[in-house]
């Protein structure tokens, strides 16, 4: 395989990574730093044997290691790419073996009180909190792409304990994959995103069901969808135990959401009982204006 240099002296920036999770997000990671020459080492771990394996065979890492500290040890960077469930006890399962000058960053999509309690357990000021927003429905090695992270954002969340050389160099790392980085409180990045990405998962799977227990005259209703609900339940195809941990990790700002949620869908309830079409056209127009400055 070959492996493109970035110039600047052709220096990595780093010399050995830890990726600890090498599904969609950490394998996709590992694979941009090795297409642009950013580490000399890229060394994996994750639960599943299976998908280490292949994280090995497809190139994404160059070494498999046999639990999370073995592969923090030694590694002047630690990715924690595993579901937000586990994120506290794989950080207290790498922090004995992490070096003094060791960083730590994640890319999990909650932070708000989770990162407070990543930064007891993790060495002090080496961890950089860090959201990639770049996810897709698919998972696994497989899934990965070196190109996931071009053109898309990138968010870090760091607290006044944060180490600014660490943080310097986790923006940096970002940068160089492609991303556009900015900075955010923990707080408010856990109340922007149960909005924008945590409520229409939780949505999407609610959708879902909701389909599964519809019957027209006896008959499943599934078989006659169309372009329309797969495009909007696309996201539910997304790992369950991922969501599940996202869901509950961001429970009260997600919860909000599904309220103001519930307010609109009872806003289109109450237009349709009364048999008000200016209020639907309404309720219509302003979601497809909003729908078109996405696009």
């Amino acid at each position: 395989m070959v492996r493109e240099r970035r110039g600047k002296a052709g220096a990595p920036l780093f010399r050995r990574v830890a990726v600890v999770g090498v599904g969609l997000i950490g394998g996709s990671l590992a694979a941009a730093c090795r297409k642009r020459g950013l580490v000399e080492t890229l060394v994996g771990f994750d639960v599943d044997p299976a998908a280490l394996q292949e994280a090995v065979t497809l190139g994404l890492v160059d070494e498999a290691g046999g639990d999370a500290a073995a592969v923090a040890a030694g590694a002047d960077l630690t990715v924690l790419a595993v579901p937000v469930g586990a994120l506290e006890e794989v950080a207290a399962a790498i922090a004995p073996a992490l070096g003094p000058a060791a960083v730590v960053t994640d890319v999990g999509s909650v932070k708000g009180a989770l990162v407070s309690r990543l930064e007891a357990r993790l060495p002090a000021g080496r961890y950089v909190p860090a959201h990639p927003i770049a996810g897709r429905e698919s998972s696994g090695p497989a899934a990965a792409a070196a190109s996931l992270f071009e053109g898309t954002r990138c968010v870090l969340t760091p607290t006044p304990r944060t180490d600014r050389q660490a943080l310097a160099q986790i923006r940096r790392l970002w940068e160089e994959v492609g991303a556009v980085v900015e900075t955010m409180d923990p707080g408010e990045h856990d109340v922007i995103f149960a909005a924008v990405s945590h409520l229409p998962h939780a949505v999407a799977y609610a959708l879902t069901n909701a389909m599964l227990d519809l019957k027209a005259e006896g008959r499943d209703v599934l078989p006659y969808s169309a372009g329309g609900l797969r495009d909007f339940t696309r996201v539910a195809a997304s790992d369950p135990t991922m969501w599940r941990d996202i869901f509950l990790a961001n429970r009260p700002a997600l919860l909000d959401a599904l309220r103001g949620f519930r307010a609109a869908l009872a806003r289109v309830e109450a237009a349709l009982t009364a048999g008000d079409g200016a209020a639907l056209w309404a309720e219509c127009d302003r979601a497809r204006r909003v729908r078109r400055e996405l696009l």
